[in-house]
């Protein structure tokens, strides 16, 4: 490998890098448009890694900056752009067309048959893109054991929280188990049906529900051992409408592997 020979400056208004080849210089400082920029120089350049591998094959579909939460975010359901960009602020409009359009040629992403609320076009996972359903949920399990206390700026959305729940799910322990929860978690509420080791969720109150569960912050403890059931109802950090043994039970079904992780923020 050659040794870069690259010079950047940053200016009050923009950034600019050159070489002995070329003078780049972009029209603004705004942290979105310099991603996008960084985007265009990639794909501009972008090859493969020239590997004869399933896993390589993957990264070079999914593993570029943004796709893989893209991915998770339609494994929730089918969403417009705008819908996407919505769960997804720090995301720039353009570079989150860019993306559909990779995902889309790829044969992962899809246009829907139907739009949104607003009559916008919706995409959707093809057949081949829900099949990636299983390591999106392993990898957010793997990823999970190392989340420390959330940054200041970072946020839950509504297909975060779906999909957290579905990596978290243990179709084991929800054997012989026919029972429904509305589950409050940081201001969003969604509802969980567990049909002997199944798990379906949705979105919003669920009228009738056999246990009702505002967990506030306390599920990231719950799931991973560092809390107990008796400790969260004794400290009020966690109430609960209905039998007090379906929130053990709902413990004992959301839970993520103990393994040996660093807390670390990248």
């Amino acid at each position: 490998m050659t040794e870069s020979n690259w010079k950047v400056v940053v200016d009050s208004d923009r950034l600019t890098i050159s070489s002995d080849a070329f003078t780049f210089t972009t029209n603004g400082m705004d942290p979105l448009q310099l991603e996008t920029v960084v985007a265009d120089l990639q794909s501009a350049v972008r090859g493969t890694y020239g590997q004869y591998c399933g896993l390589a094959q993957a990264a070079e579909m999914v593993g570029e900056r943004w796709g893989f939460l893209i991915v998770r975010d339609l494994l929730a359901g089918p969403k417009s752009a705008a819908e996407l960009h919505a769960g997804l602020p720090k995301l720039s409009v353009k570079l989150l067309s860019r993306r559909l359009n990779e995902l889309e040629y790829t044969g992962v992403v899809r246009p829907a048959a139907d739009a949104d609320d607003q009559g916008e076009e919706r995409y959707e996972l093809t057949e081949y893109g829900r099949a990636a359903e299983d390591a999106v949920l392993s990898f957010g399990r793997w990823g999970a054991a190392a989340l420390a206390k959330p940054r200041p700026d970072d946020i839950v959305t509504d297909a975060s929280l779906t999909i957290a729940l579905r990596a978290m799910f243990v179709a084991e322990a929800a054997r012989d188990v026919h029972t429904s929860y509305e589950v409050h978690i940081g201001g969003h509420v969604l509802h969980l049906h567990i049909d002997d080791g199944t798990l379906k969720v949705g979105l919003g109150p669920l009228p009738g529900a056999d246990s009702v569960l505002r967990l506030g912050v306390a599920l990231q403890g719950l799931v991973t051992g560092q809390t107990t059931v008796a400790d969260v109802l004794s400290s009020g950090a966690v109430s609960i409408e209905g039998d007090p043994e379906l929130f053990t039970d709902f413990v004992t079904m959301f839970q993520l592997p103990r393994i040996p992780s660093p807390k670390v923020h990248v």
